[in-house]
């Protein structure tokens, strides 16, 4: 019986959402005919209007009909509670939002623009798409029919596609201002209009997606969110993300200035294309990345850990491709003393990712430390590092594979063909350099990997991990709780706060600077001690802890 209602749900589900999207296309056709033409809607395009008018008519009832028939079930808190229902209203509620805030924006910035058509069609499919949006905010914040699975993932990734439409404008926006003050009327002939327009027009996208993420970030709660998906998309995106964004306008425009002083060979308005958008690129990734690695530094031991793996990961890519790039024009060089700006460029570009990689990878990864062996994580963060070692050794090992390949089709090719076409190391330097870099990043990366299991090993074994995931009940104030839990268990952590808690909590009150610690104090460290030693042996897939406001801790292991 319950394959049956997933059946049913899930046609059920992905029929409402696909007679939503085309009763929405429908209708931001017809309202979009209506802005550009008055009451002639036909005009010369009638299979157009009759598309409009039939996923508008047949398409908008079947999906108000469907709708009412699901809203009615949602009594039941079965269908509440089933994922379909949280996808879908997921799906539609992020498809609105996209498709409703882009044409929105884009409507204003066709204003700033000048005359033209283009606006009007934005704006009727912005109106359309905001109101579906609407309606399914309401559903999703409804307190009896909402959603009770997948309830928080319309913030997340609300607030990544706000983050991500903000961050596009501002470098955007920047970038042509930059340029305008760099190469002057070199800007308006190349993009065809005044450069303030296009400024003005990018700062529009800028300050509406600052706006989404905002609506979700902060009105939302979505800084406050601590589950899985909030801590991946904080480190996929504002971290991973931002650093890529500014690792590579950073290294653009390092490589810019190294040209303007040691390759001049271009004209100098060609040399100074590519700055402009690197360092607004580097300057906006820069900010966003420096504030979501305080946001992490202040979540879980594993999400810090994350977000430090993260960093070093891609100043380690950057730098490595810059040892590559470097040994690779080092041999163009040796092969052919007269390769001229061609190898120097390339030499300038290998310096420039090495000179920008190198100081962020050593910064994140602290090599000193991991050499004297107090870099070692422990803990939660221990399986993070796991992970990122692991996924180096496999990324070197495929590399290897790849450049070893395409040496030997190299070195093949070159004794086996009758044709002269340039010497063998012309033929194999880049795969050659990139084999050099994965080298040594593949040597380094194990030496480290042996040091933490030689430290492992002194430590004596890890107890290996009975409990899979930890629901915590408790006051406002869980945060030491919170730790306890993951450094006895290993587990993933979700907190509920009692809606009974009391205005002082017994855990997360610091001391006195220079007292003894109050009774408050000692009875918090009371309860992380008996919730210590009520998890140990404990064996379950999912275990829920209650923290009462007197001190007292009941360990409840679930089924399923």
């Amino acid at each position: 019986m319950s394959a049956q209602r997933t059946v049913r749900r899930l046609i059920t589900y992905a029929l409402l959402f696909a007679l939503v999207v085309i009763a929405a296309v429908g209708l931001g056709g017809l309202l979009g005919r209506l802005f550009v033409t008055g009451t002639e809607l036909a005009v010369d395009d009638v299979a157009g209007l009759a598309r409009s008018l039939a996923f508008a008519l047949i398409g908008g009832p079947l999906a108000a009909v469907l709708w009412w028939v699901v809203w009615r079930r949602l009594e039941d808190p079965e269908e509440r509670s089933a994922v379909g229902w949280g996808l879908y209203v997921t799906g539609a509620y992020l498809v609105a939002l996209l498709i409703a805030s882009t044409n929105l924006i884009n409507t204003l910035s066709s204003l700033i623009g000048g005359p033209g058509q283009e606006w009007r069609l934005s704006l009727a499919t912005g109106l359309v798409w905001a109101a579906v949006w609407v309606w399914h905010r309401w559903m999703w914040r409804h307190p009896r029919k909402g959603p009770a699975e997948l309830a928080e993932v319309p913030t997340v990734l609300g607030s990544v596609l706000g983050l991500v439409l903000g961050v596009g404008g501002a470098v955007s926006a920047l970038s042509t201002l930059l340029d305008a003050a760099l190469r002057g009327a070199a800007v308006e002939a190349s993009v065809g209009k005044p450069w303030w327009v296009s400024a003005l027009q990018s700062l529009v996208w800028a300050v509406g997606g600052t706006a989404v993420w905002w609506w979700h970030w902060k009105h939302d709660g979505g800084r406050r969110l601590r589950t899985g998906l909030a801590d991946v998309a904080l480190i996929t995106v504002g971290v991973l993300g931002a650093g890529i964004l500014t690792l590579a306008g950073s290294g653009v425009a390092l490589f810019v200035a190294l040209r303007l002083l040691f390759d001049r060979t271009e004209a100098l308005e060609l040399l100074l294309e590519p700055l402009a958008p690197a360092v607004a690129a580097a300057a906006i990734g820069c900010l966003v990345w420096v504030y979501h690695r305080n946001i992490a530094s202040g979540r879980s031991e594993t999400t810090l850990q994350g977000g430090r793996l993260v960093t070093s990961g891609v100043a380690l890519v950057a730098a490595a491709s810059g040892i590559g790039v470097i040994v690779n024009s080092v041999l163009a060089m040796t092969a052919t003393p007269l390769a001229g700006a061609g190898a120097r460029t390339l030499l300038l570009g290998g310096i420039s990712s090495l000179l920008v990689g190198g100081p962020v990878w050593w910064l994140a990864w602290r090599p000193l430390e991991q050499a004297a062996g107090t870099g070692t994580a422990t803990g939660a963060g221990l399986n993070a590092r796991r992970i990122y070692l692991v996924a180096v050794f496999g990324l070197s090992a495929v590399v290897a594979v790849v450049t070893l390949l395409v040496i030997g089709f190299r070195l093949f090719e070159f004794f086996l063909s009758d044709v002269s076409g340039g010497s063998l190391i012309d033929r194999i330097r880049a795969p050659l350099g990139l084999l050099v870099a994965t080298g040594l990043v593949f040597g380094y990366h194990f030496a480290v990997w042996r040091q933490d299991r030689a430290v492992l090993a002194t430590v004596g074994p890890v107890r290996p991990r009975t409990i899979g995931h930890v629901i915590l009940v408790a006051g406002p104030d869980s945060a030491a709780l919170r730790r306890v839990i993951s450094e006895v268990t290993g587990a993933a952590v979700t907190v509920w706060t009692r809606a009974d808690a009391r205005a002082a909590d017994l855990t997360g009150v610091p001391a006195l600077p220079g007292g003894p610690p109050g009774p408050l104090q000692e009875a918090g460290a009371a309860q992380e001690e008996q919730l210590a030693a009520a998890l140990h042996g404990v064996s379950a897939a999912r275990v829920l802890v209650v923290a009462d406001q007197h001190g007292g801790i009941d360990v409840i292991p679930l089924q399923g």
